[in-house]
């Protein structure tokens, strides 16, 4: 059965993906690290009736439980988190940024190396990858989560090149200024009055970007109704900067 696998489900973008992609009626597979507690699995697959909670936490894991279950994956949403501490250059740790790239590159390289292969034969397939949109405008501290995020989007671009060929869709979205927990908490950024001047001095919209809102742009990028846009990059950032 073909399925779309949402990674992270409960983090980053993945609260607003998550409806919106099964009003689409995708087949909706989610991996999260939370999910390696059998109760939040369930609790989730409660939540959201038809999406299917992996408990695998690696790709070759999660690879093996989708052939487990017998699920043939044809759309993936590489949806990565980490932790983002601003820090000066000279203060990041070597452990913080090797952990980084394992997180948000190695981890998204090594699923599509796994799930490449079966979409290569079957001549179609989508890839969507959420990175971030800091490339744009680099700011002191965040020298970790600009480097590592614009190597994943330049990963994504390579693989829309060599994947084209065989009838398979590669796009990057790039946000800025989204709410999450992750990034942009509501206590901070929606709660509090600062927080929200702060957002409107930055972001021509002058408010955070929502969930269902990259939801939906996700859900579009990830069906395949337009195949022909491949090797994108597309910023959600409310015309930031």
């Amino acid at each position: 059965m073909d399925a779309l696998l949402l990674t992270h489900a409960c983090q980053y973008v993945g609260p607003g993906a998550v409806p919106v992609l099964l009003r689409e009626q995708h087949r909706l597979v989610c991996h999260d690290t939370g999910f390696v507690d059998p109760d939040v699995a369930r609790n989730f697959e409660i939540a959201h009736a038809g999406a299917v909670a992996l408990r695998g936490q690696t790709p070759d894991a999660i690879t093996e439980e989708l052939r487990e279950r017998g699920l043939t994956i044809d759309a993936v949403v590489s949806n990565d988190v980490f932790p983002n501490t601003p820090l000066p250059i000279e203060d990041v740790s070597l452990e913080t940024l090797r952990q980084s790239v394992e997180a948000l590159l190695i981890f998204p390289y090594r699923l599509t190396q796994l799930l490449l292969p079966p979409m290569k034969l079957a001549h179609r397939g989508t890839f969507v990858f959420i990175t971030s949109a800091r490339y744009l405008q680099p700011e002191a501290g965040f020298s970790v989560a600009t480097s590592v995020r614009a190597g994943t989007t330049a990963f994504a671009l390579a693989l829309a090149k060599e994947a084209a060929p065989f009838g398979i869709q590669v796009n990057v979205v790039a946000p800025n200024y989204l709410y999450s927990e992750a990034y942009y908490p509501r206590a901070r950024f929606i709660d509090d009055p600062a927080g929200r001047r702060e957002i409107a001095s930055k972001v021509p919209m002058g408010r955070l970007g929502e969930p269902q809102e990259i939801g939906e742009l996700i859900a579009f990028l990830a069906s395949g109704r337009s195949p022909f846009a491949t090797g994108q990059v597309v910023n959600f950032t409310g015309g930031w900067p």
